[in-house]
């Protein structure tokens, strides 16, 4: 499967962005589906992730703030991301797998998953 994410931009802080995660070459319903971002110096945190069976989490930084969904008509996983702050200001990255443990949206087998898509930059600025 190839995923393309898309939606990045420059926001104000408590602005919103939706990022989008386009998937070609296989059915993304069938893949866990993971957020992730970098910033600058920084590790890359798994920001949230949805299974193919719907179970979501999300890092405890966002949770409450942003929104992950999935599109299966449209092929797609979706990121509303609501009252931003400087601190999410990173490049977002989409990843999938459909592996029985890279596929459970868990700790430590996050990081593993085995496709991603290039980035989308997020900027949270005034």
């Amino acid at each position: 499967v190839q995923l393309q994410a898309s939606g990045g931009g420059l926001v104000q802080p408590g602005g919103s962005l939706r990022l989008s995660c386009a998937a070609s070459g296989d059915t993304l319903g069938d893949y866990a589906v993971g957020w992730f971002r970098r910033a600058p110096g920084e590790k890359q945190e798994a920001v949230s992730c949805v299974t193919a069976n719907g179970k979501i989490m999300y890092a405890d930084s966002v949770r409450g703030r942003f929104t992950i969904s999935r599109d299966n008509a449209k092929n797609a996983v979706y990121l509303q991301m609501n009252n931003l702050k400087p601190e999410d200001t990173a490049k977002y990255y989409c990843a999938a797998d459909s592996g029985i443990l890279t596929g459970t949206c868990s700790h430590p087998y996050l990081d593993a998953m085995d496709y991603w898509g290039k980035g989308t930059q997020v900027t949270v600025s005034s």
